[in-house]
């Protein structure tokens, strides 16, 4: 019923008026200057052109000057729109990450037809369809993996421990886009859950998620938002609508066209609008993230800790332009339940991509359910800033894949720990500890590689080196998942939301 409600909004949505017969005559002025300039560029031009260019780059231009959130879709721009929408794709089913030059596999998932041919973790592919993979980017390497269903994609593999390189081709089959990528217990009743985005299938996902970790003993939950860009507005709602009591605000949104103004309010009892909540925001938190995290601040019923978020209170909606193409048009700003929009200032583009120092001079100022102070027009701001930032030579040995790698070699007994009976022999667990054997096989890791560092910053990273270390080397002994808890249990921010928690627990007395 709930998804059938929120459909017939999205359709009302997608109303589109012409305001005036002034308006049109004006709008038709303007398109017969586009078509006569496309005659004149086309017939003249000292080499042929391509029309269709020339119309994209026209919609693009027009788009430019509005905000930086209305953008063109051309076919691979809308069938990626369309499948995170889905939350699904045809493909192999591989994680991959660029590595200085090389695309490597993190790992391939299981049952996928990549996890049944036997890719593996490290694996390297050095070609898509006879094409190197050296100049392109991971997303690039992504939009040639996937393809139409049934169709098949050839990809040349180098492995570690074999002379010649292989090929394998490879039948792309549908590969579930799951936005809530880990679930687990932090403690014996604190659960966590990421949601890396959200899509058509968020909240179902999430409802999953939440049964299985009751039955281990979840009475609290830390929700992780960190990096997630937003999805649909839906889904945003569908969310928010678990945490709080029926008929409670979570967000509103207006424009120009009172077609768009909608209020939109908790249309059910939460199903967890008892369970003490913390969630983690960070600058990359943007739109619907935002709007959980918005109306779960306003309304005082969680914790809000990490960063201030992104700042991004626009909704688009997607109108068609022909087959397979479409833009995405911003067309009203939203609005948190304490009345505040959260979208920062894009007068200067720059300043909005790169600049996070927003002063809380000149922001509107509203309150929340309790009466506490939340300020607007420049993200949401947590409750109680932690940040973290990886050190200069972290950094480095990320993007060189150094953990990655050193940890698979260790794993199979390829370096020299790895070799040692005694290392081989023991007993792992979840709890395991990167110790000084583990540092000092590290570092012989890195002189056989040729990587250059100074003896005093690798001192001064070490607790990250540390971190990065075990859960590599957890994710090469258990799975990426159990390599992510690892991690998560020394999360600098973690760790605080766990410290936080009674706070939490005082929201919902």
């Amino acid at each position: 019923m709930r998804k059938k409600l929120f459909l017939i909004i999205l359709l009302a949505l997608l109303v589109f008026p012409v305001n005036s017969s002034e308006g049109l005559d004006y709008w038709n002025q303007g398109l017969s200057k586009i078509k006569l300039m496309s005659a004149l560029i086309t017939n003249n031009y000292h080499q042929e052109v391509s029309l269709e260019k020339l119309e994209e780059a026209a919609i693009k231009g027009i788009l430019r000057t509005l905000d930086p959130h209305s953008n063109f879709l051309d076919p691979r721009g809308f069938s990626r729109l369309t499948e995170e929408y889905k939350g699904k794709y045809y493909g192999l089913g591989i994680m991959i990450q660029k590595q200085g030059e090389n695309l490597v596999v993190i790992t391939p998932l299981e049952g996928t037809p990549a996890w049944r041919l036997g890719i593996q973790p490290g694996d390297i592919i050095s070609h898509i369809n006879g094409e190197s993979t050296k100049p392109i980017s991971s997303y690039e390497a992504m939009q040639r993996l996937r393809g139409k269903k049934g169709t098949s994609v050839t990809i040349t593999i180098v492995r570690e421990g074999l002379q010649e390189p292989f090929d394998l081709t490879i039948e792309r089959a549908e590969i579930p886009l799951n936005s809530v990528r880990y679930a687990f217990m932090l403690s014996a009743d604190i659960g966590y859950i990421f949601i890396n985005n959200f899509a058509e299938t968020t909240t179902d996902e999430f409802e999953e998620k939440m049964k299985m970790l009751k039955k281990k003993g979840l009475t609290k939950l830390i929700l992780d938002l960190r990096g997630n860009g937003g999805g649909t507005f839906v889904q945003a709602i569908e969310m928010a609508d678990e945490f709080l009591p029926q008929g409670t605000k979570i967000v509103s949104i207006k424009g120009r066209n009172p077609y768009y103004n909608r209020e939109f309010r908790a249309f059910r009892k939460g199903q967890y609008e008892n369970i003490p909540l913390i969630i983690l925001i960070d600058r990359g938190s943007a739109s619907a993230s935002e709007i959980v995290s918005g109306a779960v601040r306003d309304n005082d019923r969680g914790l809000i800790i990490g960063e201030r978020s992104w700042g991004k209170g626009l909704v688009q909606t997607v109108f068609p332009l022909a087959p397979n193409a479409a833009i995405s048009l911003t067309t009203a700003k939203y609005f948190t339940p304490s009345g505040l929009s959260i979208q920062r200032d894009y007068s200067h583009l720059e300043d909005y991509l790169f600049s996070q120092n927003i002063s809380q001079e000149n922001r509107e100022v509203g309150y929340t359910r309790r009466g506490r102070k939340v300020y607007g027009q420049g993200g949401i701001e947590p409750d109680l800033e932690v940040k973290f930032s990886y050190k200069p030579l972290t950094a480095r040995m990320l993007l060189r894949g150094l953990f990655f790698r050193y940890a698979h070699k260790l794993v199979k007994g390829e370096t020299g720990l790895g070799r040692d009976p005694a290392w081989k022999n023991q007993t792992f667990d979840i709890d395991f500890q990167a110790d000084d054997r583990v540092i000092q096989d590290f570092q012989t890791y890195l002189e056989s590689v040729k990587f250059e560092y100074e003896a005093e910053e690798f001192i001064n990273s070490l607790d990250q080196i540390k971190r990065e270390l075990e859960r590599e080397i957890a994710s090469a002994l258990f799975g990426l998942e159990e390599g992510i808890k690892v991690y998560r249990l020394s999360d600098p921010v973690v760790l605080k939301a766990i410290e936080m928690m009674p706070e939490a627990e005082k929201l919902v007395e």
